[in-house]
């Protein structure tokens, strides 16, 4: 069996490890934006939760991870050049482990984010006064702000109002913009959304632009004239012609069945994202960012790693090659695009040409093993 590269290995565990520095940022003290007691928006009562922190995580995290790795082993590589079983398992290791570093950068983008913007606007959460407990009669001793002149007790005061005495209570009072329940939850269900419809191959029907539709030209006024037969050079040259086949017959709408994969976990973001509104945790924009942001983080870190759905087959990019495991390889990676191009191998390290011919020849092997 061909070599593994160490060097390869080594840029894909400096991926991993990156993901894991993303995660690490954690809550420190935020900024406490000064407000105001006669807020409407910030009086809303605190209530309990309906999803919490650990549930939060045991759905957007550890249900994609245990699904990816149960869809990459039991779904069959839609791939016919793989044909000893060997290979087909190599692949289907190659898919859960780009599966698992795909949803995992993009769970850590997006914790990274929500906790770093969190910490920097330090926004008051719908139920500030509620976790706060002000001192209603002093606030004019701890007003920075305001027109008491104007407006009749119209303080804009700090935080230092609160006779809280729970601190984490209070600083998560000032952890409102974005949502990281949100982001969280759509970083984690829109990217296993994306994996299970290139799995099951689900994707909305399109048509194509042909080349010969694209190219055609424009016929000339004369063709329009009429000949002595009474038809136009034009319509003898469409009957004369076979009818092109019909737009629809070009594909059908997939099944039902298929569309709920990608669909349950929409349907549950959704739900997670909405109780954030409803426990009175988040403003509308809070959540509405939050979610946008962590499907954008979805979005990208599967096309990082994963085939476009329409045309990719459900499966993974190929491994780096050893020159290009830390971005340094840009020649030789432009060089193997131009040979996929051109009919070459698109499997990771050569893997199809054992696949197709049955064996490896040295020439294969040592490129396999340089490349790995």
């Amino acid at each position: 069996m061909p070599s593994i590269s160490k060097r390869v290995v080594a840029s894909y565990l400096l991926d991993c490890a990156i993901a894991a520095v993303g995660a690490g940022l954690w809550k420190v003290t935020p900024n406490h934006r000064p407000f105001t007691l006669t807020d409407p928006s910030i009086s809303f009562p605190h209530t309990q939760e309906i999803i919490s922190t650990a549930v939060l995580f045991v759905v957007s995290a550890v249900a994609p991870l245990i699904i990816t790795l149960l869809v990459a082993f039991i779904v069959p590589p839609r791939d016919p050049t793989l044909t000893k079983k060997s290979l087909i398992w190599r692949r289907k290791l190659w898919e859960w482990h780009t599966a698992w570093l795909g949803l995992c950068l993009s769970l850590a983008l997006s914790l990274f984010f929500v906790q770093a913007m969190k910490n920097l606007f330090g926004r008051p959460r719908p139920d500030l006064l509620s976790r706060c407990d002000p001192d209603w009669e002093h606030q004019a001793d701890y007003a920075i702000g305001g027109f008491p002149q104007v407006l009749n007790g119209f303080y804009l005061v700090s935080s230092a109002i609160c006779r809280q005495t729970d601190k984490a209570k209070l600083d998560d009072g000032f952890s409102s913009f974005p949502s990281g329940h949100a982001s969280y939850s759509w970083a984690g269900m829109s990217y296993l959304a994306l994996f299970l419809a290139a799995k099951f191959g689900f994707s909305i029907p399109y048509l194509p632009m042909t080349s010969s539709s694209s190219s055609t030209a424009k016929p000339s006024p004369a063709a329009a004239l009429p000949t002595a037969n009474g038809r136009s050079q034009l319509q003898q040259h469409l009957l004369a012609s076979h009818s092109p086949p019909s737009p629809r017959s070009a594909t059908a709408a997939p099944p039902l069945l298929l569309l709920l994969l990608p669909l349950i976990p929409i349907c549950v973001a959704i739900y997670i994202t909405a109780t954030r509104f409803s426990d009175f945790r988040h403003h509308p924009g809070d959540i509405i960012f939050g979610a946008l942001m962590g499907l954008g983080l979805s979005l990208f870190t599967f096309r990082l790693y994963h085939l476009p759905i329409r045309r990719g087959g459900g499966a993974s990019w190929r491994a780096r090659s050893v020159q290009g495991a830390f971005g340094l390889g840009g020649e030789e990676e432009r060089k193997r695009s131009d040979d996929f191009v051109a009919g070459g191998d698109v499997e990771m390290g050569n893997l199809d040409s054992e696949g197709r011919n049955g064996k490896v020849d040295e020439g294969a092997s040592s490129s396999l093993g340089e490349r790995r």
